[in-house]
C-alpha cells in the first residue's frame, strides 16, 4: 500500500511538472509570434530606409561632389557607404535622420534575432522537459496498474477478510441482544413492581426496552456504504444519518446532526452505557451507537461502510467525548 501510495505522489508531480512546462511553453510560442511579427515591420522600415537613402545617393552622384564621388565609387555595398559618409563628414549632403533611422533598424533587427534566437532554444528545451514530464507520467501510470494488479489478490484477501470480521462481530452483538432481552423479560416476569428507571444516585435513567431494537436496525446496515449527507439504506449513510434514521425505525425522531444529537437525552457515564446509547466524538463531529461489550456501530468516513468498532481504539479513545441517552 506505502508503494501505491509513493507512486501516487510521484506522479502528482510529474502532473504538476508537464502542467508547469505546458503554461511556459505557451508562453514562449506567444514571444516568438511577436519577435517574428516584430523583425518583419523592422526589416521592412528598413528596406524603406535603405530605398530612401539609395535614392539620394543617385541624386548626390549626379551633382558630381568629389568627397561624396570618392565614397560611393570606393564602396562595395550600402553599408560600406553609409559607414564611409558617416566616417567622411559628408552627412551635410545627406538626411542625417534616415542615416539614423538605418542603424536604429539595424540594430532592432540584431536584438529582435537574437530574442528569436532564445525563445527558439528555450522553446526546445521546454519541449524536451515536457516531453520528460509525459513520459514520467505515462511511466507512473504503468507502474501503478502494475502494482495494483500485483497487489490485487492480497487487497481481495483483507477486504474478505474485514467482511468476515464485521460478520463475526455482528453475530455476536446480536446474541448479546437477544440473551439480554431475554433477560428483562424474565425479570419482568418475575417482579411485580417492575425494573427500576433510575441509577441509585437517581442520574441516569434506564433506557426504553425498545433501544435494543434500535441497535438491531443499525446492525442490519453493516456492509452499507458511507455517503455524505446520506441517511437511507439505498442511498447510504454518513454518522448522524444512520443514527438517525435507526432511531426513526422505533419511532423516535432525531435530527440529521451530530452537534444538534447532543442536546437530545441526558448524559451517560461511559462505565453506565448501555446498547442504544449515542456516542460522541471528535467535539461532537462523529457519533456511533453503542451496541455493547465496548464496541459501537458507526458510519466512518467516506470509502468505508457501515461497521462496528472499538471505543477502545486508538482514535476513538482520544477523541471521545460522552453519551446520550435517548429516553
Amino acid at each position: 500500500m506505502g508503494q501505491l501510495q509513493t507512486l501516487s505522489d510521484q506522479l502528482e508531480r510529474a502532473r504538476s511538472q508537464y502542467d508547469a512546462a505546458t503554461t511556459q511553453l505557451a508562453h514562449i510560442q506567444r514571444e516568438l509570434r511577436e519577435n517574428r511579427y516584430e523583425l518583419q515591420v523592422e526589416k521592412h522600415n528598413l528596406k524603406v530606409s535603405q530605398a530612401t537613402i539609395a535614392a539620394r545617393l543617385r541624386a548626390m552622384y549626379s551633382t558630381n561632389q568629389e568627397s561624396t564621388l570618392e565614397v560611393i565609387l570606393g564602396a562595395h555595398s550600402l553599408d560600406e557607404v553609409i559607414t564611409g559618409l558617416d566616417n567622411a563628414k559628408s552627412i551635410a549632403s545627406v538626411d542625417a535622420g534616415i542615416l539614423a533611422q538605418v542603424k536604429q533598424f539595424k540594430s532592432a533587427i540584431k536584438r529582435s534575432g537574437d530574442r528569436l534566437k532564445s525563445a527558439n532554444e528555450q522553446q526546445t528545451r521546454v519541449v524536451a522537459e515536457r516531453a520528460s514530464a509525459k513520459h514520467e507520467i505515462e511511466s507512473k501510470i504503468a507502474q501503478g496498474q502494475a502494482l495494483y494488479a500485483s497487489l490485487q489478490g492480497e487487497i481481495e484477501k483483507l477486504v474478505a477478510a474485514q467482511q468476515a470480521h464485521q460478520a463475526a462481530l455482528r453475530r455476536a452483538a446480536q446474541a448479546r441482544l437477544q440473551e439480554e432481552q431475554e433477560q428483562v423479560k424474565a425479570q419482568a416476569s418475575q417482579d411485580v413492581v417492575g425494573a427500576s428507571a433510575a441509577t441509585p444516585d437517581d442520574d441516569t435513567i434506564a433506557p426504553p426496552p425498545t433501544h435494543s431494537n434500535v441497535v438491531g436496525y443499525a446492525l442490519s446496515q453493516i456492509g452499507v456504504p458511507y455517503v455524505w449527507g446520506g441517511a437511507t439504506p439505498g442511498v447510504g449513510f454518513d454518522c448522524s444519518g444512520l443514527v438517525m434514521w435507526a432511531y426513526a425505525q422505533v419511532g423516535v425522531s432525531l435530527p440529521h446532526s451530530s452537534y444538534a444529537m447532543w442536546n437530545y437525552g441526558v448524559p451517560v457515564a461511559e462505565d453506565q452505557l448501555e446498547p442504544g446509547d449515542i456516542l460522541f466524538f471528535d467535539a461532537l463531529g462523529h457519533v456511533g451507537l453503542y451496541i455493547g461489550n465496548g464496541e459501537f456501530v458507526e458510519a466512518p468516513h467516506t470509502g468505508a461502510d457501515v461497521q462496528i468498532s472499538s471505543l477502545s481504539g486508538g482514535w476513538y479513545a482520544a477523541s471521545y467525548v460522552g453519551a446520550r441517552r435517548i429516553l
